[in-house]
């Protein structure tokens, strides 16, 4: 399985997971780049890809920057990696696509090494201010950010700066705000309607499995036939 064989499959899994979700995929955090990010109500899921051309030369640095920004990790893997689980903390997840199949080996376990202030640098500054004027803060226009963040923690407390986060990213609009670095590839995923913006997410060419429009999603917690 190629990167774009994966890509789709995975990505008709987390719609049907999770129903309400928004993916963000080739996004810089500290030295890597994410493959996919997907953002439900509740945490930022971080997606490393490895297709079948794939090594793990990369996978411990990268391993280190998903736990610092996402709440939940997993490896998306084709078939040939039959022992990932050596390579990843048993906290990650394993999540294998066959031409046929979605199948979760295992789920993620929570991650214990995520910092909210890593969270928030995913923000663009108009989104920190919307969180600051939310819960009422003043604008703090002379802060440096870590001062705004110790701040919004300070007086709303973890899981309420989390909600805030993931609500932001929601409704993030690349046809307002500027792109932020390394985020290049997502600009292009909205379109104008006569009602507003509308959310519309660029999705590889669909892959040809014969009769059937998608892969069939399989949400199965286990061990796969090896």
């Amino acid at each position: 399985m190629l990167d774009k064989d994966i890509r789709e499959p995975l990505f008709d899994y987390l719609d049907e997971r999770y129903g309400k979700v928004r993916i963000f995929e080739e996004k810089v955090i500290h030295g890597s780049r994410a493959d996919v990010l997907a953002i439900t109500d509740s945490c930022i899921i971080g997606l490393e890809i490895k297709s079948d051309n794939d090594t793990y030369t990369r996978l411990s640095s990268q391993i280190k920057d998903y736990e610092s920004f996402c709440d939940l990790c997993y490896v998306a893997v084709g078939q040939s990696h039959i022992q990932v689980e050596k390579h990843v903390p048993d906290y990650w997840g394993i999540i294998v696509v066959t031409p046929e199949n979605v199948i979760v080996d295992r789920d993620a376990g929570v991650n214990p090494h995520v910092k909210i202030n890593n969270q928030l640098e995913i923000l663009w500054r108009k989104e920190l201010l919307n969180i600051q004027l939310k819960e009422g803060l003043p604008k703090l226009s002379n802060y440096k950010r870590k001062d705004i963040y110790k701040r919004l923690i300070e007086t709303c407390g973890e899981p309420t700066v989390k909600a805030d986060i993931t609500e932001q990213l929601f409704e993030r609009d690349y046809t307002v705000y500027d792109m932020i670095a390394g985020s290049t590839t997502e600009n292009k995923r909205f379109v104008k309607t006569k009602k507003g913006v509308k959310v519309k997410r660029k999705r590889k060419k669909k892959i040809d499995y014969g009769d059937r429009s998608r892969a069939h999603v399989t949400n199965y917690i286990g061990k796969r036939n090896k």
